[in-house]
């Protein structure tokens, strides 16, 4: 058997390393830190495939690894495999019971209507960038409280709290953090708060909503409500971070495709979708498993093993994106991409976040039309996760 490829937690050049994992195969062996291993999903056409395979499932009771204990709870990553009962754990009538509501505040209509919220936001954060400048750090001052502002207010998270949550998160998605079970428990006490609160004192936002509403199968209980408002305050910041950090560095890098945007001869959609597809928010994201053999190409991937979907690899994957997958190009023709899942999980806050980027983006840019790194690109550090495709920073001049 061939040697698994070692997957670097400190993510230091995700495209480097999707690309590795991309030519190895369309399913390969992977070993992440500690030793655990699994395997990646590294092509287009086979996630497209895998992600619907109802032999692969969300519940960690099928990882043979995980239940012979050789999974310390120690393992930085360990809140992702295993995170607890949430629409991202379960499958089949227990995943629609538990996704059905929040679905249904996520639909394009309803999404439409925090058109305004957005805007307000993003008009308040530029006022105050403005401010700040000549040379600010724009993941910390704009791309994080954007999204925060915004999911906050749906779910009730007061703004005080915001810095505490963005914290919590960074730690909870490090590959290399220390005492992860702290970090777990932190999250777990302040998600638990918020659900007592609201039972308590109902309010006009999504947290009361999840807890008033009888979906088939039951209400949610405590323990559901938490475990899904971990999924959805995660989903709803860190994917839109990611994306709005991502995009306005690839627009820099690339000033020729930022005029082809700004003169208006290319939409902002497009920036949003090849971002997306380029450097995808979620670099990998663990972990399925197989509950039987599964057999793709001449691989097998063995039951009770763990399966993670290297978007890396597949946003780049030449077979569906065609020869120039590797470049950065607004004006390319449309091709689906995978960067928010597909499936039954696939990410049901993909609307929001497609909203929050075609706005924040074109009034970044035409607020301050010199913005520019106030680093080398080089210079720039990669948030050290195998699950997010993040900076630490982003250094701009105004």
């Amino acid at each position: 058997m061939t040697a698994p490829i070692v997957m670097d937690p400190l993510a230091r050049d995700n495209a480097a390393e999707g690309a590795l994992l991309r030519e190895a195969g369309p399913v390969v062996a992977v070993e992440l830190m500690g030793g655990v291993r699994g395997w990646a999903v590294t092509r287009h056409a086979e996630a497209r495939e895998l992600l619907t395979d109802q032999r692969l499932v969300k519940n960690a009771q099928h990882w043979a690894a995980y239940q012979r204990g050789e999974i310390p709870k120690s393992w930085p990553l360990i809140g992702l495999a295993v995170p607890g009962p949430s629409m991202v754990t379960t499958d089949g009538a227990e995943h629609r019971r538990l996704r059905a509501i929040v679905a249904q505040a996520f639909t394009p209509r309803r999404v439409e209507l925090m058109r305004p919220k957005v805007e307000e936001v993003t008009a308040e954060l530029l006022d105050r960038l403005a401010e700040a400048g000549p040379v600010v750090d724009l993941k910390t001052a704009f791309a994080f409280p954007l999204p925060m502002t915004v999911i906050g207010s749906l779910l009730g998270v007061p703004e005080a709290d915001h810095a505490y949550v963005r914290e919590l998160y960074e730690r909870f998605f490090s590959s290399v953090a220390a005492d992860v079970q702290a970090t777990i428990a932190k999250l777990n006490a302040f998600v638990a708060d918020l659900v007592a609160k609201r039972r308590a004192e109902p309010g006009d936002d999504l947290t009361s909503a999840l807890l008033a509403a009888d979906v088939e199968g039951g209400a949610l209980t405590d323990a559901e409500a938490a475990a899904t408002l971990r999924v959805i305050i995660a989903a709803g910041h860190e994917t839109t971070v990611n994306l709005i950090t991502n995009a306005v560095r690839a627009l820099l890098a690339h000033p020729d495709q930022l005029e082809l945007v700004r003169s208006g001869e290319v939409p902002w959609s497009a920036v949003v979708e090849e971002s997306l597809r380029w450097t995808p928010p979620t670099s990998n994201f663990l972990f399925r498993f197989a509950i039987e053999d599964i057999k793709v190409g001449e691989v097998v991937i063995p039951e009770g093993e763990a399966v993670l979907v290297s978007y890396n690899a597949i946003g780049r994957d030449p077979a569906q994106h065609g020869i120039t997958a590797e470049l950065f190009d607004i004006t390319r023709e449309p091709a689906r991409h995978l960067s928010f899942g597909h499936g039954p999980h696939v990410c049901p806050g993909a609307p929001l976040a497609r909203l929050e980027a075609t706005v924040a983006l074109p009034a970044l840019f035409e607020r301050f039309p010199g913005l520019a790194l106030a680093v080398e690109d080089g210079e720039l550090r990669p948030n050290p996760s195998m699950v997010v495709n993040s900076l630490r920073e982003l250094p701009v001049r105004l």
